[in-house]
């Protein structure tokens, strides 16, 4: 065995004593894995975002090609993208990891990501709720939902008493109006103040600078540009320096702790994402949602959410049995989001596996790389994609 390796273990050795001192047998460090390939920057760049975070006292699994040569890290070897996403999934459902950072997940609707950036008047934390993901297929009820999304993921955090505001966009005043009702009925929302004369909770982009609020609701879409102006307005676009990512998929129902970082993420932004799941770990953000949610339900969410969604003529669709499930990491754009499930359905007729799922320009349907063409044939010959 090289000297290095020797070195290696040994420092994680003290490393582990050092836990067991100072926190007690029953309290280890959070274990993050995090996937290496696939970035713009590099392996290395991710590799070195692993070594400054263990240095904050995080172990991390990165799953990659490489030898790990930093204490508290370790590799988990593949030798492509599909490996990776398999290699997380077995982490995450053994428990060897608790939490885990990647450049792409297949979030189900209903899942989106709460992201956290430095605001650069203060240099204040603001969450921006939601970055990646479809919450849901009304554009209200979304809004709704990512509040209550980025709420809980700041008490998660730390953060007591998060004050909330909403990005001046489409639908955004209609759902004030919804949590307002909730906040009436008995849910405890701090409404934030924005920072421009005339006040209220409705955000201006000079709000986005400030940081006047802990938490900023805004669709996925707008949130995905807004990590990016904020991680990388320093550095001209291809290299993301500043913040923490884009945040992990919150969602009802959804039970592992995946956060998102870009294939443009350097790897100060990693590190950040790293320290970030371990904070949600440490603060049992499972734990903190369901109580938000409980709370919010209690207050009359669902009647909430059932008036904020279009009201349309119901349609007989006759349900397909989902063929058996494949990894799914090719993605077929073009979609309406009203039409992003059926469009799964029909796919799933045709004995296809295929999932639902928002990349970074829209609506997507996830598919096997081996069968992307004969999906978008079927995908075409319905009508849900263009030539």
């Amino acid at each position: 065995m090289a000297d290095k390796e020797i070195n290696r273990i040994i420092a994680d050795t003290f490393l582990k004593l050092a836990d067991t001192l100072e926190n007690g047998a029953q309290a280890p460090r959070a274990v993050i894995a995090l996937t290496a390939l696939g970035s713009e920057h590099g392996e290395d760049e991710l590799y070195q975002a692993a070594a400054m975070a263990a240095k904050q006292g995080i172990q991390v699994k990165v799953i990659g090609t490489k030898p790990a040569n930093a204490p508290g890290v370790e590799t988990v070897s593949i030798s492509t993208e599909e490996e990776g996403h398999e290699a997380l999934e077995s982490l995450l459902d053994s428990g060897a990891a608790q939490g885990g950072v990647t450049m792409h997940y297949p979030f189900p609707i209903g899942v989106s990501t709460v992201g956290r950036v430095i605001t650069p008047a203060k240099g204040k934390a603001m969450y921006i709720a939601t970055t990646t993901g479809t919450t849901a297929l009304d554009r209200v009820e979304g809004l709704v939902r990512n509040a209550l999304y980025g709420i809980a993921t700041a008490k998660a955090c730390g953060v007591a008493e998060p004050t909330v505001g909403l990005l001046n966009i489409d639908g955004a005043r209609q759902a004030e109006l919804q949590l307002l009702k909730l906040a009436t009925n008995g849910y405890p929302i701090r409404f934030a103040t924005s920072g421009r004369s005339d006040g209220g909770a409705i955000m201006r982009g000079n709000d986005l600078l400030m940081g006047s609020c802990d938490v900023m609701v805004t669709d996925s879409l707008t949130g995905n540009i807004l990590m990016k102006l904020f991680s990388s307005y320093h550095t001209g676009g291809n290299y993301e320096s500043v913040g923490y990512g884009y945040g992990p998929g919150m969602g009802e129902n959804f039970d592992k702790l995946i956060l998102i970082v870009s294939r443009a993420s350097g790897a100060p932004v990693v590190q950040g994402a790293i320290e970030f799941a371990a904070e949600l770990v440490g603060g049992d953000y499972q734990r903190v949602f369901a109580t938000e949610f409980k709370a919010a339900k209690q207050a009359g969410l669902d009647a909430v959410l059932a008036g904020c969604r279009v009201q349309k003529q119901p349609v007989e669709v006759s349900k397909a049995a989902a063929p058996p499930k494949e990894v799914v990491t090719a993605e077929i754009h073009g979609i309406e989001i009203l039409d992003l499930e059926d469009a799964v359905q029909a796919l799933w007729k045709e004995n296809i596996y295929a999932e639902s799922g928002m990349g970074c320009t829209g609506p997507v349907v996830l598919i096997s790389e081996a069968k992307v063409e004969q999906a978008k044939r079927i995908l075409l010959s319905k009508g849900y994609i263009g030539e």
